[in-house]
């Protein structure tokens, strides 16, 4: 049995800079998917994908710095952007609507991330801090202290009982979010923490690092469980498969690698990126006809039907003049 992948959709001029960040959500009222992109145009667009085309549905203005984060919270209704500007924006989905605009502070704004039950935003800050800003008061509610460097990538656990952050010295700490403990800290990687995500039984961490490894954790234990290298360059971005079995990295190679998790190999590798693959790959497996899974904590597109695979990566623009969005097709044979 061999996969085989193919541009299924290419958007071009999506924005009129870098593609920095991206995230994606089931609606709760059609059958379309909701897509939120960040760019360094100071823009954040909202697009829906729906029986195989993307309609751009909202331009939202505010941030005056490009904007380097986005996330969609779990029950579909608000996304969050944070900016160059220090600035962390809330946007109503349904109208287009800028519903509240928070300070975070001087350089306290790099990564957002909402909480699993959608009440709380993290950001990382220069000083090492999670902060934890409540959604309804848009307000700093406490932080998490790492005693380390600027925090670059922030993860909740799916089941809601720990938060990840990946430092710039390559220092990854683990929170017990109840308590506000530190449980963890792993000093595994060499370099800054680009991005970690969780499996979806909230069992294994995923790390990724400029120092061009992947890093498997066991999470209750701290334990190392595997080391992976194959990318050329940096490691940007690394997501889960909802099943557990397999996830997704992208690095500065302009490359994105499906490794399965059981064997701790690479199964596909494929190239359709002019510069790098910055932002966050995901790969999903429908669990039946017609009934896409969304992994909500993405911040590249899948979307599957009838166990096909639609992958949605965002190039990081430097010299390319059409930041773009792919998705590119698999078909198993």
């Amino acid at each position: 049995m061999s996969t085989q992948y193919s541009i299924l959709f290419k958007q071009e001029h999506a924005h009129d800079d870098a593609i920095w960040s991206t995230a994606w959500m089931k609606s709760k009222m059609d059958n379309s998917e909701t897509i939120v992109t960040g760019s360094l145009d100071d823009m954040v667009k909202v697009w829906k994908w729906s029986d195989e085309k993307l309609e751009l549905q909202w331009t939202l203005e505010g941030h005056q710095l490009g904007v380097v984060s986005v996330d969609i919270s779990q029950n579909g209704a608000i996304a969050a952007s944070s900016s160059l500007d220090a600035h962390i924006r809330l946007w109503e989905l349904d109208t287009g609507k800028q519903i509240k605009s928070m300070d975070a502070g001087p350089v306290d704004a790099w990564t957002v991330a909402f909480s699993p039950d959608s009440k709380y935003i993290a950001t990382g800050s220069h000083l090492g801090k999670v902060n934890i800003f409540g959604v309804d008061s848009g307000k700093k509610e406490y932080s998490l202290d790492t005693r380390g460097k600027f925090i670059l990538s922030i993860a909740y656990s799916p089941d809601g009982k720990y938060l990840a952050s990946g430092a710039i010295d390559g220092i990854i700490n683990i929170f017990d979010i109840a308590t506000g403990k530190l449980l963890h800290t792993l000093e595994g990687h060499a370099m800054p923490i680009r991005s970690l995500t969780f499996s979806p039984d909230s069992q294994l961490l995923v790390t990724a690092s400029d120092d061009g490894y992947i890093k498997i954790y066991d999470v209750q234990h701290a334990n190392l469980a595997g080391t992976l290298s194959g990318h050329g360059s940096w490691v940007l971005n690394v997501a889960f498969s909802p099943d557990d079995t397999h996830f997704v990295s992208s690095s500065s190679d302009k490359s994105v690698k499906v490794w399965d998790v059981s064997s701790r190999t690479c199964v596909n590798t494929f190239f359709d990126h002019q510069d790098q693959v910055r932002e966050r790959v995901v790969l999903v497996q429908a669990s039946g006809e017609k009934s896409p899974q969304i992994n909500r904590r993405i911040d590249r597109m899948c979307h599957t039907v009838h166990e096909s695979l639609f992958l949605v990566t965002f190039p990081l623009k430097t010299d390319v003049d059409k930041p773009s969005i792919s998705i590119i097709h698999n078909q198993t044979n």
